[in-house]
């Protein structure tokens, strides 16, 4: 068997077999085959696709490349959830909670952020003290006793993905269904977990823009999910707006802490009810949707949730005063109001734009080696849809960067709210679910 003749294969239309795919993988993984031809390979799937079989076979290879995790040894069935990124996703730190105080097990690990997406491990980190690395038994153990878990991925899971992924982003292969599903469900099965939770992102602020292409990758991962016996289910959410008010590492920490007392943001309490419903169902601790909403609107109430953070952070080795007493996060000394220059509805906010724009006031990094500086970020003070008089603040912007680059940027962010005379509905934060 020999590699050009897969790439040709590939480029005139027709499906690999398994055996096929398991040559190209193994063969990469142990450096037989080079990044010249994977990169053919990539660009004849981005132009030819691949059938459903093919994407379920390249994915359990994949998924097969290094170690998997073994969480046999964890209570009851293992929950985990995923998001496609977006500006102010901080839904793992509330949802987490939210499902392990409801009595689902809650074993997540995550990734870094780059670009204008944030990361849910660097906002871990913007809490003192708190360790993302909690590995092997640690981390079976952690989760025994309290139900819950968020770590870093270990760098021995899935090393096709870690080569493969490298180079499509500088080969311009990013955009292939096919491969992006692959690359997201391959990290989540080699995680171990019974039942996946899939948070699709679509608009301006995510990776896909339009809602036809968000379902039909979303329906993959799900029928690749499924197809390799996990429970596999996703939400299609809004990412046209940033979700929440708070986009910024140690920003968005402490808007989960009020979000978990109850008092977060309409939109992400939203995303995270629905979610969290689905995962309970999943997980087999409620009869239905309905049931577990107000399974996870109690937790709430009665503050286990809230209880249930603190007793991550505390096992993750963080400074628990700080959950308990927000206000002792630090505060960027610069601290700029963005005023609106006339009267109306918020007609939309750039999501993309608000994301870029932190990541250069300091909150996210734009090469893997950047030092991200946690107190940096935006605090919208005005969502879509809300009514706002001249002179009224639409957001805040926090750095600790010289004044030159935050009225750079502070003109961006300005241009970034577009507001008009008639009304505009609130948009709904979940467009859809596919189970």
């Amino acid at each position: 068997m020999r590699m050009v003749d897969l790439i040709i294969k590939k480029r005139e239309g027709h499906a690999l077999t398994r055996e096929e795919i398991a040559f190209w993988i193994d063969g990469y993984v142990n450096g037989v085959i080079p990044d010249y031809q994977v990169s053919a390979m990539n660009m004849a799937i981005l132009f030819k696709g691949m059938t459903e079989e093919e994407v379920i076979n390249l994915t359990d290879l994949m998924e097969h490349s290094g170690e998997t995790l073994d969480l046999s040894n964890l209570r009851g069935v293992k929950v985990d959830k995923h998001s496609t990124g977006g500006v102010g996703d901080k839904t793992s730190l509330v949802l987490g909670p939210m499902v392990a105080a409801c009595g689902a097990t809650f074993a997540k690990l995550s990734g870094r952020g780059l670009g204008h997406t944030g990361g849910t491990l660097d906002k871990l980190e913007s809490i003192p003290g708190l360790t993302i690395q909690v590995n092997g038994d640690r981390f079976i153990n952690q989760v025994n006793k309290i139900g819950i878990a968020i770590a870093g991925q270990t760098q021995s899971l899935v090393p096709a993905d870690k080569k493969m992924y490298a180079l499509r982003d500088v080969t311009g292969t990013v955009e292939s269904i096919p491969l992006i599903a692959a690359s997201v469900m391959s990290k989540k099965l080699a995680a171990g977990t019974d039942a996946i939770l899939l948070d699709v992102t679509l608009g301006n602020g995510a990776f896909m823009k339009d809602i036809n292409q968000a379902r039909i990758l979303a329906k993959l991962m799900v029928k690749i999910g499924n197809g390799l016996k996990r429970d596999t289910r996703a939400v299609l959410s809004n990412m046209d707006e940033p979700l929440g008010l708070a986009v910024g590492n140690a920003l968005e920490v402490k808007e989960a802490i009020a979000a978990l007392h109850g008092e977060g943001p309409e939109d992400l309490m939203e995303l995270c009810y629905i979610a969290g419903a689905i995962m309970l169902e999943q997980a087999h601790i409620c009869k239905d949707y309905e049931h577990g909403r107000k399974m996870l609107e109690e937790c709430i109430k009665d503050g286990s949730a809230f209880n249930k953070f603190l007793e991550m952070v505390e096992a993750q080795g963080g400074d628990v005063s700080y959950i308990l007493h927000p206000e002792k996060f630090a505060v960027a000394k610069n601290i700029v109001p963005i005023y609106a220059k006339e009267e109306g509805y918020v007609k939309a906010i750039d999501a993309l734009e608000i994301g870029l724009s932190s990541m250069t006031l300091g909150g996210g990094r734009e090469t893997l080696d950047d030092v991200i500086d946690m107190a940096a970020g935006i605090m919208l003070n005005k969502k879509v849809g809300d009514y706002v008089k001249e002179g009224e603040v639409l957001c805040y912007l926090h750095s600790n960067k010289n004044v030159t680059l935050i009225n750079r940027v502070a003109k961006n962010v300005a241009d970034s709210f577009k507001i008009c005379k008639g009304f505009v509905e609130k948009p709904k934060v979940v467009l859809e679910v596919i189970q």
